[in-house]
């Protein structure tokens, strides 16, 4: 994907490129959301301890969603809305300029925490632990991540975030932390 969408770029070329010189940003973003979505799916799915029954009932020519199908669902949807009231949040404070930044900033972001989650996929599915023992570690890594997430977001270089730190604080409780629990009390409770 990099080799064609970032003209020749590497891996590393691409985590250090500035946003002047980058190309295809919005392909990349969708691109890495869609992977970064089907691997939480993977990993979450076998977590979820079932489907409701007014989702289950819904049959679409005949099928219905399963694990899988709901836990991916969710999570799309859920990084669509938040990607969608990040735009209105960035419109709404006056920086829609910085809304590209902030995208592909996020994008680099999520491209790193989606090659964490293809090993842990793969450590995961290719020894088989119990996956009941491991759920604890997988919620801590994911707030380990929200939180380093939230102290990039603070300090990168490109002042992604509004400067004034009402807006901060705003930005976080309601972009950040809000949607994880609504995405958490949708799939676990």
């Amino acid at each position: 994907m990099l080799f064609f969408l970032q003209r020749d770029s590497s891996i590393t070329e691409f985590l250090v490129k500035d946003f002047a010189d980058s190309s295809n940003s919005f392909l990349t973003w969708g691109i890495t959301s869609v992977i970064y979505c089907a691997l939480v799916s993977v990993l979450f799915s076998q977590f979820i301890p079932f489907i409701p029954p007014k989702i289950a009932e819904v049959q679409v020519f005949g099928y219905g969603l399963n694990k899988f199908g709901f836990t991916f669902f969710g999570v799309a949807v859920f990084y669509l809305l938040k990607a969608l009231l990040g735009y209105i949040y960035y419109a709404s404070v006056g920086n829609i300029r910085k809304w590209n930044v902030f995208y592909f900033t996020a994008t680099k972001f999520y491209f790193c925490v989606s090659m964490l989650l293809i090993f842990l996929c793969l450590g995961h599915y290719y020894f088989m632990p119990n996956p009941m023992e491991l759920l604890n570690n997988y919620v801590l890594l994911f707030i380990i991540i929200l939180i380093f997430k939230i102290i990039y977001y603070f300090f990168h270089k490109n002042h992604i975030l509004p400067y004034q730190w009402y807006y901060k604080i705003l930005y976080i409780c309601t972009l950040q932390i809000l949607p994880v629990l609504v995405l958490w009390k949708l799939l676990f409770l």
